[in-house]
């Protein structure tokens, strides 16, 4: 009998966590050919999401639930769930219920038709529609200039093989872009559309800052276009620089007596390319962070404690 592993990460979700499971559960009812874990990882949640799970655990000993010590972050905390799950394909999925748990029965089949990657593609929200544009806007940018055929509007929300699972332990990776990852290795992906829900319960734990570390992690695992968008913008603002001087020069020197040069010309200039110094100097920085986060090698999570492995 094949093993599904089900995967989710957990934060201040006490109030979707019942509903979550029930959904599941009538899930893996319908389907008794296979062998089912579900593993949920708390993220120190400081709500009462812990002894929700841990009251779970006592009657189903198919929820297996990892405590971590403190908040790892939503990327390393569910990414070290998947690499405990001993199933032979493994599923992802949110625990606010907005990847609704009955489409997974969309994955089972396609994988048993021989694909190792199925992805549920967000073709449509019913989240902000302003923000529903703006990650489209973003998934559009960085796949146009990554090196490899990133998956748009993919959130992570899929089946993966055993065999991709085996790749993402041995790459080691201690702060990984998940989604960058499944590209990278170059399976053929099957795309199934869904529409995301919206958060019924609770609110959203992304903020401003956590969004965009997502997104600079994207830009700087799969595209070295900014760090080459720098070296040209330098070479073009140098000969930029060294015409218009050429230009004052040369009509000082024809208007010797009539033309003023001023310091308005200066101090715009100054500040121009001061600003466009310091954008590309955060640019670089961003490559420098990353590569600082790799080479320090921290664990992806610190657990307290497990329950039903």
């Amino acid at each position: 009998m094949k093993t599904i592993s089900l995967v989710s990460g957990c934060y201040n979700e006490e109030e979707n966590l019942p509903e979550l499971f029930q959904r599941i559960w009538a899930v893996v009812a319908r389907h008794p050919e296979y062998d089912w874990e579900y593993i949920v990882i708390d993220n120190c949640s400081t709500d009462s999401s812990a002894e929700v799970l841990q009251s779970a655990a006592a009657v189903e000993p198919r929820l297996k639930v990892i405590f971590n010590v403190r908040n790892f972050g939503h990327i390393r905390s569910p990414y070290y769930a998947v690499l405990q799950a001993r199933g032979d394909a493994i599923i992802c999925l949110a625990s606010d219920l907005q990847d609704p748990p009955e489409f997974i029965e969309n994955f089972l089949p396609k994988w048993e038709a021989g694909w190792k990657v199925v992805a549920a593609i967000k073709g449509e929200s019913k989240e902000s529609p302003l923000f529903f544009a703006a990650r489209r806007f973003y998934y559009r940018v960085i796949d146009r200039l990554s090196d490899v055929d990133l998956l748009r509007n993919f959130t992570g929300f899929g089946l993966y093989d055993r065999e991709v699972i085996e790749l993402m332990r041995e790459a080691n990776d201690p702060y990984p872009y998940f989604r960058g990852q499944i590209s990278e290795f170059g399976f053929p992906v099957a795309r199934i559309p869904f529409t995301q829900e919206s958060r019924k319960r609770g609110f959203s734990k992304n903020n401003f800052y956590t969004l965009f570390d997502l997104a600079m992690l994207g830009f700087t695992n799969h595209t070295k276009v900014p760090l080459r968008l720098a070296s040209m913008a330098g070479f073009l603002m140098s000969m930029l620089c060294l015409g218009v001087s050429l230009g004052y020069l040369l009509y000082k020197v024809f208007n010797w007596d009539s033309f003023s040069l001023g310091t308005a010309p200066v101090v715009v200039g100054l500040f121009f390319i001061g600003s466009v110094q310091l954008f590309f100097i955060g640019v670089i920085g961003e490559y420098i962070g990353a590569i600082h986060t790799k080479v320090t090698k921290r664990p992806l999570v610190v657990e307290k404690g497990r329950l039903n492995f």
